[in-house]
């Protein structure tokens, strides 16, 4: 009898092949294309990404030798399964009963951890948290608790509701999130000063010492990645805050023993879905290289306690069931990476307090990767493999250096004050916003593919969709303030609702090469469609005579000629001596070699893949009179 193994023989049948002989063969393929411009990936962080990775390029990197479970926890803080808390947010600002039977409702529903976001201008009294936590088993789940200035009074009732119960306090999974860092960054200023807020985080820890598995302190680097921050950025910035935490604190007498274990990261999780699975594991690589500088006892006081929320910067409000797709994508990034506990905001969040059923999709979306896909049964699995790995070294170095440099300008409080961290994330958040506007990076449903049909509700209220600004009185230094990529786009289209005595309509007149007239006149629709004009393609005309009688039967405030480059110096002045008293003549695409003689004649108005979304469909709301 054969053996199967001795029937393949790959070896024999795929011989190894050197990377020499692999780079001969794409410099082949490029035909003298430059093979940095084609090929190489310049990431936002700063660094470049290669189009393939092999063995060789693992040299160097020297946490691969880790295993699941081992300091410096690169590869996961156990390695007994990937398990993660199911965590939906609830508002608990209003009517704490309420708020509890929608905690009960989803605690039935597939979810193991609640977070309560509580209103941080008043102090709850002791019959508001009961009434939150009513029949509410504590040692059964997570409870989290975004109380900000108020953590005191909500440990004080916590501790006082444990002895009551006799809870034994090493079972409970809990977290009071304390985060005067945070106020820092989008208040430009700590309320209750930065002496005194540094005094309450040590009281708050110094209370909790007996509490292992309670946090008090939050470092919301998800606020710098709302912001539209990179991944360096909110990773280096983010330990950086954790550091001046530690500082703090061990100066008031803590040992970093009893200060690490009470902090808990935060990050947002964007659609950079590989970099977002390494950015998880270069923070606990990078926390636990910062922490042991202060020399633990107990080497489990490196480990790194994360949540994770998915992005709020890249969610849209037109196309908005797009945004679960999103949801879905980097809530698998959160996952692969190794967090402790996920939330997965909802996907109509950006423009109503979420429904039901969005909530639903939204814990659905982690009990399908969990139960389904079984996301917790294997540890780290993107462990070993090239690219992650040298994505994992990638981060990890950039992150690092930034936050060597925030510690030589004095520690994060102090360069937040002599505005180092401020124009560093703006200058990201332009590009980024840059990058969307030229389409480079796409928002399906935004800047690319939206759909052209769709009408904002007459009741929605426009005022939510421009970006908040917290109260700045007071402030030391700028705000850094979230608001969503999507926001100038949307109120561009916005405006054509709302401000437009008729919807535009931008026709396409199609004619000649029919492969490149398709091309552009999908093109220009979406183009077009990005600012709410109502779109009217065609499938082609036989001549300019027959194409321009259509658009004017059809009254068209735009018509877009499509044609190849060849074709439009015959085509496109013929179109404009047809309509350029009725219509915007615009010629989809940018001929080089006929321009100056297509402006010559009288065609100013050209649209291509380098035109500026943004800039490109404001000026033709201007020239259409909506203002």
């Amino acid at each position: 009898m054969v053996k199967l193994q001795d029937k393949l023989r790959f070896r024999d049948d795929f011989p190894p092949t050197s990377t020499e002989a692999w780079e001969e063969k794409i410099q082949k393929d490029l035909k003298g294309a430059d093979y940095f411009r084609k090929l190489i990936w310049r990431t936002i962080e700063g660094f470049n990404v290669r189009p393939y990775y092999r063995s060789e390029d693992l040299k160097g990197i020297k946490h691969l030798h880790i295993h699941p479970g081992v300091y410096p926890w690169v590869r996961s803080k156990a390695d007994g399964g990937n398990s993660w808390f199911i965590r939906q947010d609830i508002d608990a600002r209003g009517d704490a009963g309420e708020a509890n039977r929608r905690a009960l409702d989803v605690l039935n529903r597939g979810v193991d951890a609640i977070g309560y976001k509580l209103d941080e201008s008043k102090k709850p009294d002791d019959s508001e948290l009961q009434a939150l936590l009513k029949d509410i088993c504590l040692p059964a789940i997570e409870m989290n608790f975004e109380a900000g200035a108020q953590a005191p009074a909500v440990v004080d009732f916590l501790r006082s509701r444990v002895e009551k119960e006799g809870l034994d306090k090493k079972e409970l999974r809990c977290a009071v999130d304390y985060s005067p860092l945070d106020e820092l960054t989008q208040k430009g200023r700590i309320e209750l000063g930065e002496s005194e807020a540094f005094d309450q985080a040590a009281r708050l820890i110094e209370d909790t010492k007996d509490w292992q598995q309670l946090s008090v302190i939050e470092i919301k680097a998800s606020t710098l990645h709302n912001a539209g921050a990179s991944i360096v950025q909110e990773l280096g910035y983010a330990l950086a805050m954790g550091n001046e935490y530690l500082a703090r604190l061990t100066d008031r007498g803590l040992s970093v023993d009893e200060a690490a274990p009470r902090l808990r990261f935060t990050f947002g999780i964007g659609p950079a879905y590989f970099l977002e699975i390494a950015k998880l594991r270069a923070a606990r690589m990078l926390w636990a290289k910062l922490v042991g500088a202060y020399q633990p006892n107990d080497q489990a006081a490196t480990q790194m306690r994360i949540h994770c929320e998915t992005s709020r910067w890249n969610q849209t409000v037109y196309d908005p069931y797009v945004n679960m797709l999103r949801g879905t994508t980097e809530a698998m990034s959160a996952v692969l990476g190794g967090t402790d506990s996920l939330s997965v905001t909802p996907y109509d969040e950006p423009f109503e307090q979420p429904t039901d059923f969005a909530r639903r999709i939204s814990r659905n979306t982690q009990i399908i990767l969990k139960e389904e896909a079984n996301f917790d049964k294997v540890v780290d699995p993107a462990g070993g493999a090239y690219y992650i790995e040298n994505l994992t070294q990638s981060i990890g170095e950039h992150a690092w250096c930034l936050f060597q440099e925030t510690e030589n300008e004095g520690g994060y409080i102090e360069a937040f004050r002599k505005s180092k961290v401020q124009p560093r994330i703006r200058e990201v958040a332009d590009k980024r916003n840059k990058n969307l506007a030229m389409r480079k990076e796409a928002l399906v449903g935004v800047n690319l593919y939206p759909n052209a049909n769709e009408v904002m509700e007459s009741d929605y209220d426009a005022s939510t969709l421009e970006t908040s600004t917290a109260d700045a009185t007071g402030a030391e230094a700028d705000p850094i303030q979230p608001y969503r990529g999507a926001e100038e786009i949307e109120q561009l289209r916005l405006k054509t609702e709302r401000k437009a005595q008729k919807r535009p309509k931008t026709f396409m007149l199609t004619i000649g090469d029919k492969k490149m007239r398709r091309a552009r006149a999908q093109f220009s629709s979406s183009f077009f469609a990005a600012a709410g004009f109502e779109i009217a393609d065609n499938i082609g005309f036989e001549s300019v005579k027959e194409g321009a009688d259509t658009a004017r039967q059809q009254d068209a405030d735009i018509v877009v000629v499509c044609s190849s480059d060849q074709e439009y110096p015959e085509y496109a002045p013929r179109v404009y001596d047809e309509l350029k008293d009725e219509a915007i003549v615009v010629v989809a695409g940018y001929p080089k070699d006929s321009i100056e003689e297509l402006q010559q004649k009288g065609l100013k108005h050209f649209i291509h893949i380098k035109s500026n979304l943004v800039q490109t469909l404001g000026q033709f709301q201007k020239e259409l009179g909506i203002e």
